[in-house]
């Protein structure tokens, strides 16, 4: 059972903000089960990368026991989210929305468990709402309040038009938390003043008010502007490995990182070994070849993930071994076997790589050892039996091990 610093730990992982902090740490500490919820409107039939650093969010809460809410706005996307753009969105038909939904519902599953997750649609009470209910709603926010909102103010100081049932969309939004009844609410930076109206409409209706937690928005393969399928820098669900795998190895090393922080499941321990690995003068791709791995894996599935490595491996490695090179195998009993072990096995005897476990260790920690030219760092690095690999040790040693 993990404890209170490790629930934080992983919770609090790459988030922008919590509001408001304490209550967070009230509900945690309160052990109860927690209604975590996340809305996304199916205006386009594909989800991208983008969109699981939320999903990511919830499979950790889901993890830890809470009640996963995944809420599909296809009222809300009626309407169109005014968040984040300075002119009204295109309207979507309802035919279109159901048919985007559906696909929704099939690529979430790749992340949060289909039989721990609630797929909720905000139409089945908002298409049973009266037109006085509706009035009602309205009457709880001010227009003067609406134009706190950075983006409305920014379109009206700009005379750009912003029609009226733009305004009832954080009304609607903010509804959603209530008839669910949300302990905590996830959503991107942009989503800031929609997620806190959601708290004021369960303050007006005598409920407790949900926490929100604000996560940031994740930049496209150009590293500068938001993941978009409209400006080309996305990286689609539903892509194939290989072109998932190369976008993934297209990105700034600097950028890599941010990407590990928010999409990937490896823990904050790994992930600061990488980057102390690189700091000490490791190839940065060699973890980003990790990162497209376990993304293509996760998606795919774990023989495309390997399949894709090596052919990207192939195609763009610059740096050749030499063009003979000795070969070896060995036999393991076990599944396989540390890499410390395997350079200096005596069944290797004489092309063997290291003279001794602690030479091994050593060139290791000198990131003077590579697998398949990528340089390993890491002492507690094993190889798995059935797998054949190049391993240079300094400038000099190169051997094809086959381990059977």
């Amino acid at each position: 059972m993990k404890s209170n610093k490790e629930i934080l730990e992983i919770l609090e992982r790459g988030v922008e903000e919590i509001i408001p902090e304490k209550d967070f740490r009230s509900l945690l500490e309160s052990k109860k089960k927690l209604v975590i919820k996340a809305g996304f409107d199916p205006t386009s039939s594909d989800l991208h990368l983008g969109h699981t650093v939320l999903l990511n969010k919830l499979k950790q809460f889901q993890d830890l026991g809470h009640k996963i809410i995944f809420l599909i706005g296809d009222f809300t996307g009626l309407i169109g989210d005014p968040s984040g753009v300075n002119e009204t969105r295109p309207s979507v038909s309802k035919s279109e929305l159901k048919k985007n939904a559906k696909t929704y519902s099939e690529q979430v599953f790749k992340i949060l468990d289909p039989k721990k997750t609630k797929i909720e649609y905000n139409s089945s009470w908002f298409d049973k709402m009266k037109p006085s209910e509706i009035i009602k709603l309205a009457s709880s926010m001010t227009v003067a309040r609406m134009l706190e909102r950075d983006d409305f103010s920014k379109r009206f100081k700009g005379n750009r038009p912003i029609s009226i049932h733009e305004f009832l969309y954080p009304l609607v939004q903010g509804y959603d938390s209530y008839a669910l009844k949300a302990d905590i609410e996830l959503g991107g930076t942009d989503q800031k003043f929609n997620l806190l109206v959601g708290r004021d409409i369960q303050r007006l209706n005598k409920m407790k008010e949900q926490v929100v937690m604000t996560m940031p928005i994740l930049e496209g393969l150009d590293g500068v502007k938001k993941m978009s399928k409209s400006l080309n820098n996305y990286i689609g669900l539903k892509e194939k490995p290989e072109m998932m795998f190369g976008k993934i190895m297209s990105i700034s090393d600097e950028l890599m990182w941010k990407y590990f922080d928010l999409l990937s499941f490896k823990s904050n321990k790994e992930i600061n070994s990488y980057k102390a690995a690189v700091k000490k003068g490791s190839n940065p791709m060699e973890f980003k070849i990790l990162l497209g791995e376990e993304i293509v894996e996760r998606f795919h599935s774990k023989k495309a993930a390997q399949i894709t490595k090596e052919e990207f491996k192939n195609r763009f490695s610059k740096k050749k071994a030499p063009s003979k090179i000795k070969k070896a195998t060995i036999k393991i009993n076990a599944k396989e076997i540390s890499l410390i072990d395997l350079l200096a096995e005596p069944k290797l005897k004489k092309n063997i790589l290291c003279s001794s476990k602690s030479e091994a260790r050593r060139m290791i920690k000198q990131s003077a050892v590579k697998i398949d030219n990528n340089r390993v760092s890491d002492e507690k690095f094993f190889i798995k039996k059935g797998s054949k690999h190049t391993f240079q040790v300094g400038k000099h040693k190169h051997l094809i091990i086959d381990l059977i």
